[in-house]
């Protein structure tokens, strides 16, 4: 049960970690302090499998046109995706994800509008910067290192996602602790120290809150957990990198009011100093933002 008391015991627990600040940086000629206050990024679901119905755009046309109300709703990138990781999905090889994908960050990145590409899928992430993303959503581990190189050689930032198993499609069971943020903070340490090796110099964390784990199906389980991580973001922020987190739905809570739910999630994921926040519900979103008197940024427009 989330109460004033517990925050209050998170708080003194973890009092070291508090003011904890992390780098700033700039994506595609933009400066982002993250220590002002969180950006919100905005989604685009280019797959017909994906969930959240509202983010569906199944022609070019009908994204960039999301994407576009999406930035002059608050979102300051948006993020846009071929494959949905809904378990029953089907698979999009790389040439239909770069079918649906490239048109589509072409449009947007000459509108003005800062694209994160969603992809575990090496050719692909090269083609979505050639076409002008900005920032690669990195949902897999395998072949890490040339990710890596590639974000080095374009100057791109990298969201490094926590994920248990080779990529967001192919997961292993999770391995679900009392406290998330040890795991968390080793699987994160060590990506990053890679990461900078090799010349990454713009990187987030996302504990990827948003993947459908097979054992993870129990609502109360899954929710409880993503409450804890979101609480618990502050101290991942010690790794000197901001948190991204998507915003999750918990449809067996909210039902018919289920696009409720990602504002709600945000005010904990606020209340655990999330610097970026992923979400379906940029307008929504921006309200709790300003709701709670925190900064969102400048528009992307």
């Amino acid at each position: 049960m989330l109460t004033l008391e517990s925050l209050r015991d998170l708080a003194l627990a973890h009092a070291g970690t508090l003011a904890a600040s992390v780098r700033s940086f700039d994506l595609g000629g933009r400066f982002f302090d993250w220590n002002a206050g969180p950006r919100l990024m905005g989604v685009v679901n280019l797959s017909p499998d994906s969930w959240y119905r509202e983010s569906v755009c199944l022609t070019t046309e009908a994204a960039i046109a999301r994407g576009r109300r999406l930035a002059l709703e608050g979102a300051a990138l948006v993020d846009v995706g071929a494959e949905s990781s809904v378990l029953t999905a089907t698979r999009a090889n790389d040439a239909l994800q770069m079918d649906r994908l490239l048109p589509v960050i072409r449009g947007l990145s000459e509108a003005g509008i800062l694209v994160s590409a969603e992809t575990y899928r090496l050719p692909v992430a090269r083609a979505c910067l050639d076409a002008g993303a900005k920032v690669l959503n990195l949902t897999g581990t395998t072949d890490a290192a040339d990710f890596f190189r590639l974000a080095a050689e374009r100057a791109a930032a990298v969201i490094l996602c926590y994920v248990e198993g080779a990529h967001v499609r192919a997961v292993n069971d999770f391995a679900l602790d009392e406290d998330p943020v040890p795991k968390l903070h080793d699987f994160f340490a060590r990506r990053v120290e890679e990461a900078v090796r090799l010349g990454v110099t713009r990187i987030l964390l996302d504990p990827g809150l948003g993947f459908y784990y097979r054992n993870l199906q129990d609502s109360a389980t899954r929710v409880l957990h993503q409450m804890r991580t979101f609480l618990n973001t502050f101290r991942l922020r010690e790794l000197g990198w901001p948190v991204c987190h998507a915003l999750p739905h918990a449809f067996e809570y909210f039902r018919e009011e289920v696009r409720c739910a990602e504002p709600f999630f945000a005010v904990l994921a606020l209340l655990g100093k999330t610097d970026l926040l992923r979400t379906h519900e940029i307008a929504r979103v921006r309200a709790v933002c300003e709701t709670l008197g925190v900064s969102r940024g400048p528009r992307a427009l």
